[in-house]
């Protein structure tokens, strides 16, 4: 039975379902048969990884030179010039050497040109230079929280990478550390696979100055590369007289191609103010670096973490942040995680703490930025705005202006703009910079200056200059071209451009006021005779004085000034007449701000009174059509150091032309800004000679 069911079972017909699992079985395994076949090929994941390997630095930066400022044949000479003058002005600062810089340009065959910048700054140790020149992002100041120039270490590398891609010639360096040292010359090449230099060859040389005497320090490189050399706007001298004219200090000698050699003089001996490096500040700070400062710190406790690696953070400060962020004061900083560092940066935004220090910024101030547009923009008037120092983002930042009128400018195009950031000029993407739009977005109408529909760059007789000085500028790409639209640098780049304009309507308007009075005093005095006289011969009387007739027209007291100065010996001689253009007697006080670093050397009339930096003459009265003169002599300043403040007091001030009413108040608070900035810098060299012999005295020990 058994048999025959098993039989019957075998024979029985296949049903609907049986045949179509029958037939998923073939075709399933037909699929795994393709299948099996395909496995047999590698997967194309792993051919393309094959193909994946890493680029370094250098071959991106290769690939991609537009980044750098090396996107045309004119650029590329203008930024090869620009890193390395930069180099040159950071090197001389650092070492408290007044710079002296050589640009020479010749073009050895059509496009391709030789450069060379030569400094006498404190030179490169001989180990170090092939790093220095051909290895990008290699540098000393990218971890530093402090104002320079240069930064990321790509610059000058950028150069000699430039250079090799369009001539394949290498880089020549030489440099030399103290009298007592040789020269090397070091002649080397990028490998931009490797990121590393490749040195070609060394040798120790005799180097002398054009003069024949020894060369004792300094720095050379010279370079071939294709570029284009152009003239005006935008170009190397453009770049190198606006670098003269924010950077007051250093001597820097240009040799066109043409042959024209043309030297930008210093105007000061003063070296700017020396930066001190700072801690990050906890406002600025983000998540990321935050839990990476907190994995390096050397702090055993997350309160001495806040307070030693943070700038602006005292020990209360410290704990009243632990305290909000939920974090034991004695936690060790390395244990720190993702969400406890989350509730540390909310602290940070909810804890009241003092804005970061501002030592780390040296802004050019008010007289040399004055001195160095007065040298290289001839103009009849000039006016210099610092503003106060203030914070974006935790990073200090300082904004200051200049501006220029008249002159040689032309009057019916757009107002000139000059851009810096940290001293250093910024000749491309004016449109899309921050500055340019803080100047667009004031109605300059209000000022007496010519803006159609209120917006836009004016037009006039106008340069402007702005210089926004920072431990981080925010710029808008790695070319340093432009400035981001940050609103708090914004707000204060308007706010002194502001100031500057309310003193240039005073300058127009008192312009205007004193051409109106003399047109007006030409006129009388051309038309009154003739009226008189006819006047005389119809009435048959004599001939009426005419002086008081004027007087009463006129009615107006005229105060005007004149400057010579004798270089030889340094003098300024002022003469100042005060003339009385009213019908009656006029007494009143006249004032003459004197600078502090001037020797009065004579004063006339002898009863002036000299006190907190002024003059004064105390002007018992001056007749009716009368002049009353004064005179002034002054020692010991350049020809730029002294510009005329005339004030008056005690008169109605409608009825005065060329001076202004004094205010004691705003002169006091004036004097005592000026002298806590210069007690401020004096504390700060000392500060930093005491953190240098505390320093020196460290290395002794060990």
């Amino acid at each position: 039975m058994a048999e025959h069911a098993k039989s019957s079972q075998q024979q029985l017909p296949l049903t609907g379902n049986e045949g179509a699992e029958n037939k998923y079985e073939k075709s399933n395994e037909k699929n795994n048969g393709g299948l099996n076949e395909l496995t047999k090929k590698k997967p194309i994941a792993e051919e393309l990884a094959k193909k994946q390997k890493e680029i370094s630095v250098a071959e991106f930066f290769e690939r991609n030179k537009q980044l750098l400022g090396f996107d045309t044949p004119t650029r590329a000479i203008l930024t090869s010039v620009k890193e390395a003058v930069d180099n040159s002005l950071d090197a001389c600062e650092e070492a408290g050497i007044l710079p002296e810089i050589i640009v020479e340009i010749t073009e050895t065959s059509k496009g391709e040109y030789y450069l060379s910048v030569e400094d006498n700054g404190p030179g490169i140790v001989k180990k170090q230079i092939p790093h220095v020149f051909a290895r990008l992002l290699y540098g000393s100041r990218f971890h530093a929280i402090r104002q320079s120039r240069g930064q990321q270490g790509i610059g000058i590398s950028a150069v000699v990478m430039y250079a090799q891609l369009t001539t394949g010639k290498p880089a020549k360096i030489t440099s030399r550390i103290g009298i007592d040292k040789p020269a090397y010359v070091v002649t080397l090449m990028l490998d931009t696979k490797k990121n590393l230099p490749e040195v070609i060859s060394e040798e120790v040389v005799l180097w002398k100055k054009p003069d024949g005497t020894d060369k004792e320090t300094g720095t050379k490189i010279e370079v071939f590369l294709k570029g284009r050399y152009v003239k005006g706007k935008q170009s190397v001298y453009e770049y190198l007289k606006n670098t003269a004219i924010v950077n007051p200090h250093a001597r820097i000698i240009l040799k066109e191609p043409d042959g024209t050699i043309t030297t930008f003089e210093r105007v000061t001996d003063k070296m700017p103010k020396m930066t001190v490096e700072i801690k990050p500040h906890p406002s600025g700070i983000e998540l990321g670096t935050l839990l990476k400062m907190a994995k390096e710190t050397q702090a055993h406790k997350f309160v001495s973490f806040l307070t030693d690696d943070f700038s602006r953070v005292s020990i209360r400060t410290a704990r009243e942040i632990c305290e909000k962020a939920y974090i034991d004061e004695d936690m060790r900083p390395q244990d720190l995680n993702r969400e406890q560092g989350e509730r540390v940066i909310e602290a940070f935004q909810n804890t009241k703490i003092m804005a970061p220090p501002t030592d780390c910024l040296s802004p050019i101030g008010e007289t040399l930025i004055k001195k160095g547009l007065k040298k290289e923009v001839p103009a009849d008037f000039t006016i210099t705005v610092t503003r106060p120092p203030s914070v974006y983002q935790g990073q200090p930042f300082q904004v200051e202006a200049g501006l220029v009128y008249g002159g040689s400018i032309p009057k019916d195009g757009p107002i000139g703009i000059m851009r810096f950031a940290n001293r250093v000029p910024l000749l491309y993407q004016q449109g899309a910079c921050c500055i340019t739009h803080a100047i667009e977005s004031m109605d300059w109408r209000r000022y007496g200056v010519e803006q159609r529909g209120g917006a836009g760059i004016p037009i006039g007789p106008i340069e402007v200059l702005v210089h926004v000085a920072s431990t981080k500028v925010p710029f808008t790409s790695e070319s340093k071209e432009a400035i981001a639209d940050i609103p708090e640098i914004q707000s204060q780049i308007e706010l002194a451009l502001r100031e500057c304009a309310r003193k240039l309507n005073v300058h127009i308007r008192r312009k205007a006021r004193l051409k109106k009075m003399r047109e007006k005093e030409e006129i009388i005095r051309k038309i009154l005779p003739e009226i008189a006289n006819r006047a005389s011969k119809l009435l048959g009387k004599p001939v009426p004085p005419i002086e008081p007739v004027i007087a009463k027209i006129m009615n107006s007291v005229l105060i005007k000034d004149d400057v010579e100065y004798i270089p030889s010996r340094k003098l300024h001689k002022i003469r100042i007449e005060a003339i009385n253009y009213t019908p009656t007697r006029k007494g009143f006080k006249l004032i003459a701000v004197i600078p502090t670093e001037a020797n009065l050397r004579k004063v006339l009339p002898e009863d002036a009174i000299f006190q907190d930096g002024t003059l004064a003459w105390e002007i018992k009265g001056i007749p009716s059509l009368e002049k009353q003169e004064f005179n002034i002599e002054l020692e010991g300043l350049d020809k730029d150091d002294y510009e005329s403040e005339l004030y008056v007091d005690g008169i109605d001030i409608e009825l005065v032309n060329g001076a202004e009413p004094w205010n004691q108040d705003a002169y006091n608070e004036k004097r005592k800004g000026e002298e806590e900035e210069e007690e401020k810098e004096d504390v700060t060299e000392e500060e930093l000679e005491d953190a240098l012999d505390n320093e020196n005295g460290k290395c002794k020990k060990e």
